[in-house]
């Protein structure tokens, strides 16, 4: 039961859950379609990732302190969690993406061919996850929301 008690744990944990499912209705207002595949999936407004690591680095400035180790050590994770989520996973993503079209290209181009229409609807079908890495707007928003509910739920705990 310990575990429940450590703030920048559950901060972090709830800001995870909150980013996730708040994914949702963001999604539907700005395509008019629900899509709870959202609540698990990578990727999205506002980041989780960016929304975790930022409210586990408020809640240990909250308890720590702002000059100690600990802090520091949570807020260097904090910034390359984010730049990563920005850089590289992104870039995947996009190659993802690319690589997609190429095989739906290819597949078309394929079709007539004589052995393909023999092929498992497996191997024609096969897709990469695009949906990687985050627009530099979202890790920004992901990270306000997670020092927003670290400082919310401090205010509950303490």
């Amino acid at each position: 039961m310990e575990l429940l008690t450590n703030f920048p744990l559950v901060a972090s944990l709830v800001a995870i859950l909150f980013a996730q499912f708040v994914k949702v209705p963001i999604q539907f207002i700005a395509t008019r379609k629900i899509d709870w595949k959202l609540v698990t999936s990578t990727g999205g407004m506002p980041s989780s990732h960016s929304a975790a690591v930022t409210a586990l680095t408020t809640g240990v400035a909250i308890e720590q302190g702002l000059n100690s180790p600990l802090f520091a050590v949570a807020t260097i994770f904090a910034v390359i969690t984010m730049f990563d989520a920005t850089g590289v996973r992104r870039h995947a993503g996009e190659q993802a993406t690319a690589i997609n079209k190429l095989i739906f290209d290819f597949n078309r181009f394929v079709s007539e061919a004589k052995d393909f229409p023999n092929a498992g609807e497996d191997e024609k079908q096969k897709k990469l996850k695009e949906l990687l890495g985050h627009q530099p707007i979202e890790v920004f928003f992901g990270g306000l929301t997670g020092i927003a509910l670290a400082l919310i739920l401090n205010f509950y705990f303490n």
